[in-house]
Order: structure tokens, then sequence, then C-alpha cells
């Protein structure tokens, strides 16, 4: 097993602190040489460090002054062995080329640095889950934080039964999950389709990711629900389900653009595959939206770009879900022995209408 480069650079630092230490090359100021500078005992200098309250203004002042003078910065390393917490989090996302992850990686090691945290992050891919895992479960963290878990992902199991290593997951759920944050994923497929039937579209197809991911899963299952409501027949030819590379949806846009009759509108399960789309669809000619109405799912920031205008479903950017589960998290992890039941919050997402979507042109 192969340990990832943050987590050796993190242990080659510490043998390197403690050997310099022992050879005199560096000198680490102590907590004795606060003490001894401020004249109390180094039971009250870790007594100011811990923030306790029943101190004398004036002897926190004479320790405050002592630590400034002597550049002292406690070893965390040191207390967090003492306390058994590392300060890390292991954050499992999908891979950063979908503005998505980058977006929700962005804030959950903002909020981690805000509250103290450092975060290891993993790259989740569907033929590599084995090793990942192994790596994740073997890293020094007190918490983890997961985005791209499966329905039926072989990790929950563990994750339920390890103890004073609590979890979270964000955007997808295991069929049996607890913990977790996430959008109401079939309503959001019945409402980007619900907008594309309003404005008159009888042509529509959909492009979604795995089946395992309760994300298209559910999506799918609103564009489905919702079309059949209506009594729009959908042709199963136009229903694309595959992985979420590059590639793989520009595919799915050539079988959809290959024949005599295209859809004119066609339903992205995230707002990264509407983007592909869009991207094809641009480079073919075609106009958005007179010719191709898009609309997608997510609401990342990139889609209100003024050269974009991406029509999308989502919640406001103050809900990100991965901004949500970490700061449950790391409420998780900081009151450990106090009972704080597991949450399960989906939260309704609404209609964001842009420029991408519009009347279908009349022959």
């Amino acid at each position: 097993m192969r340990l990832p480069y943050s987590l050796l650079f993190y242990y080659f630092t510490i043998i390197l602190i403690f050997i310099f230490y022992e050879l005199g090359v560096i000198y680490l100021v102590s907590s004795h040489d606060v003490a001894r500078l401020a004249g109390v005992s180094q039971s009250t200098v870790s007594r100011v460090l811990n923030g306790s309250k029943n101190i004398k203004p004036s002897t926190v002042e004479k320790v405050e002054r002592a630590i400034k003078e002597l550049n002292y910065h406690p070893n965390m390393i040191a207390r967090n062995l003492v306390k058994k917490k590392t300060n890390m989090i292991a954050l499992i996302t999908g891979h950063t080329h979908d503005p998505f992850y980058e977006e929700s990686t962005r804030g959950i090691v903002s909020i981690a640095a805000k509250k103290g945290y450092n975060v290891l992050v993993f790259f989740h891919k569907i033929d590599n889950d084995k090793m990942l895992y192994d790596q994740v479960l073997s890293a020094p963290v007190d918490g983890i934080i997961l985005s791209s878990i499966l329905m039926n992902d072989s990790i929950f199991p563990i994750l339920e039964s390890l103890e004073g290593k609590p979890y979270v997951t964000f955007n997808r759920k295991h069929s049996r999950g607890t913990n977790y944050f996430e959008i109401d994923n079939v309503k959001a497929g019945e409402l980007i389709t619900n907008h594309m039937i309003e404005l008159g579209h009888k042509n529509l197809a959909y492009i979604g990711g795995p089946l395992q991911a309760s994300t298209f899963h559910g999506r799918l299952e609103g564009f489905k629900t919702e079309a059949n409501r209506q009594k729009i027949a959908v042709r199963e030819d136009w229903i694309k389900t595959t992985d979420t590379t590059v590639e793989s949806i520009v595919q799915a846009c050539k079988e959809l653009f290959s024949g005599i009759e295209f859809p004119t509108a066609i339903v992205a399960a995230t707002d990264a595959i509407a983007l592909i789309c869009l991207d094809f669809l641009l480079n073919k000619g075609f106009k958005i939206p007179e010719d191709i109405s898009i609309g997608a799912i997510d609401n990342i920031e990139f889609s209100a770009h003024a050269s974009i205008q991406l029509t999308t479903v989502g919640t406001h950017l103050s809900q990100s879900l991965g901004n949500l589960a970490m700061e449950h998290l790391i409420n998780l992890i900081e009151n450990k022995n106090k009972q704080i039941s597991s949450v399960t919050t989906t939260i309704t997402p609404h209609l964001i209408v842009r420029r991408s979507t519009g009347k279908p042109r009349v022959k």
C-alpha cells in the first residue's frame, strides 16, 4: 500500500524536527522557558495557553509578554499526541476537473483552516476503491468527509464501525446512509424537466453519470417522473448514462446528434456535464438556446458567468453542501463525549433561469 505524498511529507517533517532537535541543530523554545521568563509555573503557562479563565489578568499579561519575547509556538504535534487528536481531516472527493468538486473542496479547506484543522484530500475513482480506502483508514485523522460515496459503497460498513473517528457525507449518500447532506435530487430532476416542458419542448434528452451514485439515480428518476406526468414520451436512446469524463460526455453528445432527428432540449444531470455539452454544440455551429436549450443541476459559481449563463437547479451558495457537512463534522469531532444525533439533511432546491434555455424554434 502506498501512502499519499501529503502523509509522507507530514511524517517526514516530524522525523526531521526531532532529529535536528536531538543533534542540537535547532533549539525549540519550550513552555519551561516561558514559565522561567514570566516567573510562573509551567502549569500556569499551560492554563493560559488553554484559555482557562481563573487566572489573574496580570499573570496572563506576564505569560503573553514572555511568549511574544521568546517567539514561542506551542508544540502542536506533542499537544495533539497527548490529546489523541491530530487536527487533520480526510476528504474523499471526486476529481477537481468537475467544478462542483473544486468549489466544494475549496470551501471545505477554508472552513477547516478557520477552525484550526488541515485537510488531506483523496481523489475517488470507481476502479481504485480498495487502495484509496486503505490509505484513508490508515491516515492519522480525526474525521472523514466524503463527497463521492456510492449507493452500495464498500467503505460504508467500515465507517459505521469506526470508534472515535466520525464521518459525514455530502452530495451523495449510501443506500443505508446516515450523517449526510444532500439536495432533493428527485425534485431537482423534476424542476429542470418541468422548466423545459413549460417552454414548449417535447423532444427531450438526458445526459447523466453512473446510477450507482445517489445524485444521478435521483435526478434521472425526477426527469422520467416529470416527463411521464406531463405525458411527454422520451426516446430511450436519448437517455444517456455514462461516466463523467469529458470523452464520455462528448461521445454521448455525438450519439444524440448523429441521426436525422435531434432533441430540442438537453437536461444535464450536473452543471459540469452541461458545460461539456455546451462546448460540443457551439463547436458544431448550434446556437444556444435558439437551436438547443440546455439546463442542468448544481448551481456552481461558474454557471452564472456572463458568457455562459446556464439555467440550473440548486441551492443558494450560502447553503453549500460541503460547507454544511464540514461544520457538522468538526462539531462531531470536538464533542465526541456528547451524544449528537446523526444528521440526515435534504435541502429543497430551486430553479435559477438564465440564458441557456428558451422556447423551441418554430418549424
